[in-house]
């Protein structure tokens, strides 16, 4: 056991309340988009660069001896109590595995940690426990073995039918955990690293014969911190919190080549309720953040939405997909999202909602709020024809319902088409406002606003020009115009 003192955590709590202050203020002020790019941009390269070279630039080299590791439980131990060696050769899963059963006993008397040095501990999937606080050291990087038939096989989940990419059984995550509640994972930014790399080009190769895993994937929990630490390089999604309750993610990097890693979204909550995503920086090879609740009849049937989640304070980019996504697989229902102070750079999409007929369920009550896009394909997509489904057996007539969605302070330039929102007649858009809309765009040509089976409202004056499906309000919010046009069609995919 390691008596390590509390030092350093009032500092780290200051340091927190300090960002938490400055971020959004920073981000609403357009004046800095640039400085704040280029912050991203440079970041985003750093991070990259590491990955290629191993041991990053020199000019970041620490010195000296790393942080002392603060002391959050009654009790801590250090990996290496339990034979774990950290140089990156040697097998280090029987020693997380002592280690957290060795914790396990801990939880009556509130629970322990366990602290990972400085060093590259490579380990197969484990599972986590109750009570329990995983703490990553600076210069601390957990590293997932590569060959697959270390990943433990488990059931498809019950809200996917028989599998997300193969039918039957699906690969394990690296770092898993199934109804536990407390568990704690942070650090001194140590980093998680799935090296998907090899996975990555198996699915492309389709060589592989069952479901890839996420890096992090905690199941039916509830109380789940996950803060100040990397994850990167998944095999598939990032960090996958499932039918839980009560879980935050606060100052968390998230990264994997924007390209060539497919869907390697970072955070997917799925039929999770309260939950709060805030001060991160992502970059990845799909949707950054993607609600989601079940697939079809299997999600109809699970019958968990996800409700209650809060994003905010995010840099985020998807060169592929979509910042931040509700869906495709939203049928035990969507509701009550907000989404504010997110800046949206260099993407193919800003934010979207995707169903299809099949998906039952709905989407509403959501509020998107200070948004700033730079560089971005298209601003804001919903889509309600996206057909791919886990088999045959869906019910078409299960039409989800999509309304209640707003759209306040949305900003940005270098878009596309700023906004495409494509409903049908079997599923058409409901109650959408937009207020507080200026999108410098790239493309001068009209129908940039593109709509179709939409009903809602802009209030006051809007760039660019809204389509002719939306009532008019001035900016006190007294009519001034009806829409006698909501079912006119303008989509225009070649833009």
């Amino acid at each position: 056991m390691v008596e390590t003192l509390p030092v350093g955590r009032f500092q780290l709590q200051q340091q927190r309340l300090e960002f938490k202050r400055w971020i959004p203020a920073f981000l609403s002020s357009h004046k800095t988009l640039f400085v704040l790019l280029w912050i991203a941009a440079f970041g985003s390269v750093f991070f990259w660069q590491w990955n290629i070279g191993g041991s990053g630039f020199s000019i970041f080299a620490k010195v000296g001896p790393g942080r002392p590791m603060p002391k959050m439980r009654p009790f801590a131990f250090n990996l290496t109590d339990f034979g774990g060696v950290g140089d990156g050769v040697a097998d280090e899963t029987a020693a997380f595995e002592r280690a957290i059963l060795a914790i396990s006993k801990f939880g009556k008397r509130g629970g322990a940690q366990l602290n990972v040095p400085p060093g590259k501990w490579l380990t197969a999937p484990f599972n986590l426990t109750s009570h329990m606080t995983l703490f990553l050291a600076e210069d601390a990087e957990i590293l997932g073995i590569q060959e697959e038939k270390r990943w433990a096989l488990m059931p498809p989940l019950p809200s996917y039918g028989y599998g997300r990419e193969h039918n039957g059984s699906r690969y394990g995550s690296l770092i898993h955990g199934q109804n536990l509640r407390d568990v704690v994972i942070t650090g001194h930014n140590g980093t998680i690293n799935g090296q998907g790399q090899s996975w990555w080009k198996k699915y492309r190769q389709k060589l592989l014969n069952h479901s890839r895993g996420p890096l992090v994937q905690i199941m039916w929990s509830s109380d789940i911190v996950i803060s100040d630490i990397t994850l990167r390089d998944s095999p598939f999604w990032t960090f996958h919190p499932y039918d839980c309750k009560n879980v935050t993610v606060r100052n968390v990097t998230i990264l994997a080549p924007i390209f060539e890693a497919p869907n390697t979204d970072g955070i997917d909550p799925d039929s999770c309720e309260d939950m709060v995503i805030e001060d991160c920086y992502i970059s990845v090879g799909d949707d950054a953040v993607a609600i989601k609740s079940g697939w079809d009849q299997y999600g109809i049937a699970y019958g968990r939405p996800s409700r209650n989640i809060l994003i905010r304070n995010l840099i985020i980019r998807s060169m592929v997909s979509a910042g931040i996504s509700i869906g495709s697989e939203m049928s035990g229902g969507v509701s009550n999202v907000t989404v504010e102070n997110v800046l949206v750079w260099s993407s193919r999409r800003a934010v979207r909602i995707k169903t299809a007929a099949g998906r039952g369920g709905y989407v509403r009550d959501i509020t998107y709020r200070n948004l700033t896009f730079d560089n971005a394909r298209v601003g804001i997509v919903i889509k309600t024809d996206y057909n791919e489904h886990p088999d045959d057996d869906f019910d078409r007539k299960a039409l989800p319902i999509i309304r209640d969605i707003s759209f306040t302070e949305i900003h940005g330039h270098g878009v596309r088409v700023p906004v495409r929102i494509h409903g049908s007649k079997d599923i058409p858009i409901r109650n959408v406002t937009f207020r507080d809309i200026s999108i410098g765009i790239t493309y001068k040509k009209k129908h940039i606003f593109q709509c179709a089976f939409v009903e809602g409202r802009v209030i006051g004056t809007i760039f660019p020009a809204p389509c002719e499906n939306l009532d008019r309000y001035d900016e006190e919010e007294r009519l001034v115009k009806l829409s006698a046009a909501q079912n006119v069609t303008d989509i225009d995919y070649d833009i």
